[in-house]
């Protein structure tokens, strides 16, 4: 996507110049916003199918789609544009709230233009940078019941509890990164299955052979682990360098503007963050970290629930513990972020249990315990970790569940790591 993004700028600028100097009667507004809309289309790959496209129901007519930034939420509007209209439709358009266009003049007034026109389904990115976006989409909700509109927005963007204006007429999804098998099917070519985590518990050695018949996970898990689980992976940039670049993004644009924080408390917010990365392993000392970056315990809380919401890191309470009391561990979100902020700590069996929760997080609840490598998986089972060639082996107890890892196979409640990446 990185040469549509350079066309993309360039074409905003012709919009912008087209706002000053008004277009002839020869060419509506609308006319410049439609043939950005079909460059794009046609230059965005047809890539891997995201799961989430079925998941969604399209039938609603308010839809917001969050994710953290870096995982391909405008390439899933434009494919979704490209399977569902024919590229002269023009009752569906994608625009950017990055279009200095929109500046003052809002989305109600856009809209309306639009349905005037025929239009039925508005695509909007990046909805956040309208200041004023949530009273300006009830509006359109309001005045135009022909009109579906599908937005995405930052992760952080808390769509139902902050805005009430939407909070009840919105249906919200999350997009998330590559999965394991994503990424499989991506350097492969093959359309790998996904299964539910109740599938791979009840059929945890039929599944392994039918996707060992195919391939063999092993020799894709370490690029994954390293650098799999952001849609950019396969742009011709340096990964890392690209991946630092989007935490800096996410911390100085997403976290500061939606939150309304001022500017002088970032560099408080990106040490907290790279002491929270340092430390993983450990509970955090809220009140040290407090005097590290100068200031109160409970704005750290507060930090750390930004940074969650971010999908920088995972927090993990103790099973008995609420959402209230202090974490019992913080987790980076993904195991890309590891390898990106400090490689030369990288550890094995924190990277593997960074995959883990990745891999579960959405769809699961997953508590920590007194030992780093046991969990509790939905307050019911005990999870544990472990190096299926290590020399230390865990005591087996018939109700556990034991992930390996360092091995492509499981047997009954022993589940190679690797398939966990299969749950999405």
């Amino acid at each position: 996507m990185g040469e549509i993004i350079k066309l993309f700028v360039y074409l905003q600028l012709l919009l912008s110049l087209t706002a000053i100097n008004p277009p002839s009667h020869s060419m509506s507004l609308l006319d410049a916003f439609y043939r950005t809309h079909a460059y794009l289309i046609q230059h965005t790959p047809a890539g891997v199918r995201r799961m989430l496209m079925d998941e969604i129901d399209w039938n609603d007519r308010l839809i917001g789609i969050k994710g953290t930034r870096g995982v391909g939420k405008t390439t899933f509007l434009l494919q979704y544009a490209k399977e569902k209209f024919p590229l002269d439709d023009r009752q569906c358009l994608y625009i950017n709230m990055n279009n200095f266009y929109f500046q003052g003049r809002g989305i109600t007034a856009f809209a309306g233009e639009f349905v005037k026109q025929g239009g039925r389904v508005l695509l909007i990115d990046q909805v956040f940078k309208d200041h004023n976006w949530s009273q300006e989409l009830r509006q359109c909700y309001d005045s135009y019941p022909q009109l579906k509109i599908v937005f995405t927005g930052s992760s952080v963007m808390r769509l139902k509890e902050e805005n009430p204006e939407i909070g009840k007429i919105v249906k919200s999804y999350n997009l998330r990164g590559f999965s394991f098998r994503e990424f499989i099917n991506i350097k492969t070519g093959l359309q790998l299955p996904a299964y539910t985590l109740e599938e791979i518990l009840l059929r945890n050695g039929e599944i392994q052979r039918e996707i060992l018949s195919r391939v063999s996970p092993k020799q894709y898990f370490q690029d994954y682990l390293h650098h799999g689980f952001y849609p950019f992976f396969q742009e011709q940039r340096n990964y890392s360098e690209n991946l630092l670049k989007t935490m800096n993004m996410i911390t100085e644009v997403d976290i500061l503007l939606i939150k309304q924080i001022e500017l002088k408390y970032l560099p408080k917010i990106k040490k907290l963050f790279y002491l929270l990365a340092c430390n993983a392993s450990k509970t955090p000392n809220i009140s040290i970290l407090a005097r590290e970056i100068q200031t109160s315990r409970a704005t750290v809380m507060k930090y750390i629930k930004y940074l969650a919401d971010a999908r920088l890191i995972n927090i993990l309470y103790r099973n008995e513990e609420t959402l209230h009391k202090k974490p019992a561990r913080v987790m980076l979100h993904n195991t890309n972020l590891m390898y990106a902020i400090y490689p030369i700590q990288v550890k094995q069996q924190e990277v593997m249990q960074t995959f883990m929760l990745n891999a579960l997080w959405d769809k699961n609840t997953v508590n920590s315990t007194e030992k780093p490598d046991t969990f509790v998986l939905n307050k019911d089972r005990r999870l544990i970790i472990y190096d299926a060639l290590g020399s230390k082996q865990p005591t087996q107890k018939e109700d556990n569940i034991y992930i390996r890892y360092n091995t492509e196979i499981g047997r009954n409640n022993h589940i190679p790591l690797w398939l966990l990446g299969f749950l999405y």
